[in-house]
């Protein structure tokens, strides 16, 4: 729960940017334009030596390197092997987000940036977010004298899995932070096509392994064994109601098992099976319910055929994802900027959820916030494959847009803040913490 302040009077923040004078957001596009050789250098760099979740040593420490060259204090480490870094001063304070993690797929293809580590791929844009994220940093440098108060930028480890994102905000990341954003290329969409959604825009999710136990034997005598083949895979199949018949239409929900391993020889029943895959679902408590379901399906499946189940949610090393709710007035912020940003308003769009998980969910819990899906689908460029594969491929063009959005949003939170603030006057009466959802 976001800590709450005295009260405020409810002003937009797009009702104050649009009383102020508007300003013109394309020329951070021309800036990033400038710099593009160097995005695209960078992000080949890192792509080059990816990194698994909390062992992003390199890529941390590149981060620096870019960061002191540009003159740019930060803390290292957050969040194990994160830092953040802070240009401007004063307030408001709002945070951009990039994750740092790789994953591990083996690569595919013969780009000379290639992977160079076998078996660890950046298969999902995080050279990509660290890039653009660094590109906002030496725009934002340029005009730092300018800034009306503080941008924040987070680099975080280990949201494939690891819930990088929780330990940053544990450890103080968005401390006094009023507002952030974050963005994901996304392939499914056409390049440089800027979307989101207010509300949920990504699921919650858990991982689950279980254990089928019951008695093996040779395949030619099952009657004298306890076959947890048989029970594994009963309980598969009746997964799939708590979904078809006890989850309601109208709310989104997943069940998928993804493993199944048994035994190895042809003529054996093995002793045990183990089984795993993943629960998704649009709310904290359609999860609660699943996960509750998952467990009372397999163990019947299983008592049914003589047999025992365990089953282990990983939390300890697969935390649960919240769903990713984007706060309804930060999503049209970040909607106005963007369509004034881009030299075609129609590039801006409003998208469906997925059920895909993302652990920027900490961050939206802490303060108000948005999460934009930044479109790389172009098949001159082969960027056509999905996020998580082998021959992922990165429209690199739309590099120089993300570091613009980043610098957009950020300096044009400022502008409104302030510009809001001599709307109201003096009617904050203090308080401390992050930001309420009236403040944005």
């Amino acid at each position: 729960m976001i800590p709450a302040r005295l009260a405020l009077v409810l002003v937009l923040v797009l009702a104050a940017g649009a009383a102020a004078e508007p300003a013109s957001l394309t020329e951070f596009l021309r800036q990033a334009a400038s710099i593009d050789d160097w995005l695209i250098s960078t992000r080949r760099t890192l792509h080059a030596y990816p990194e698994l979740m909390f062992q992003e040593q390199n890529t941390s420490a590149t981060i620096r390197r870019t960061l002191d060259e540009l003159g740019i204090p930060y803390k290292f480490p957050v969040a194990r092997t994160g830092l953040v870094a802070t240009l401007g001063s004063g307030e408001p304070v709002v945070a951009l987000r990039a994750d740092m993690d790789a994953l591990p797929i083996l690569e595919e293809g013969d780009a000379p940036f290639a992977s160079t580590k076998p078996g660890i791929m950046h298969a999902c844009g995080h050279d990509a977010h660290v890039t653009m994220l660094l590109g906002a940093a030496r725009l934002l440098k340029g005009m730092e004298a300018r800034l009306k108060g503080t941008v924040r930028l987070l680099f975080q480890p280990a949201e494939e899995g690891g819930a990088g994102g929780d330990l940053m905000v544990k450890e103080g990341a968005l401390e006094s932070v009023k507002a952030a954003f974050g963005m994901h290329v996304w392939p499914m969409l056409p390049t440089a096509t800027v979307a989101s959604r207010p509300g949920t825009i990504l699921a919650g999710a858990i991982q689950f392994e279980a254990t089928v136990r019951g008695r093996g034997g040779h395949a030619a005598m099952p009657h004298l064994t306890v076959d947890p083949v048989v029970a594994a895979a009963a309980g598969v199949g009746a997964l799939q109601a708590l979904m078809a018949r006890e989850t309601s239409p109208f709310d989104s929900a997943v069940v998928s098992v993804t493993r199944l391993q048994a035994g190895e020889g042809f003529n054996v029943i093995p002793d045990q099976v183990k089984l795993g895959g993943t629960v998704r679902a649009n709310t904290d408590e359609v999860m609660t319910r699943l996960r509750r379901r998952v467990e009372e399906t397999l163990a019947g499946a299983a008592a049914a055929h003589g047999c025992t189940v365990e089953v282990d949610w990983m939390e300890d090393r697969h935390p649960y994802y919240p769903p990713t709710r984007n706060d309804p007035e930060a999503y049209k912020f970040a909607m106005d900027v963007a369509s004034r940003l881009v030299p075609n308003p129609a590039q801006v769009t409003e998208t469906e959820g997925t059920m895909a998980g993302e652990d920027f969910a900490f961050i939206g819990r802490a303060v108000p916030s948005a999460f934009i899906f930044l479109g790389i689908r172009n098949d001159t460029a082969g960027s056509v494959h999905g996020l998580h594969t082998p021959r992922f491929t990165l429209d690199e063009g739309v590099l120089k847009l993300g570091a613009a959005l980043h610098t957009a949003l950020a300096s044009e939170y400022l502008e409104r803040w302030h510009a809001r603030q001599g709307g109201l006057g003096s009617t904050d009466a203090g308080g401390s913490g992050t930001a309420s959802r009236e403040e944005l």
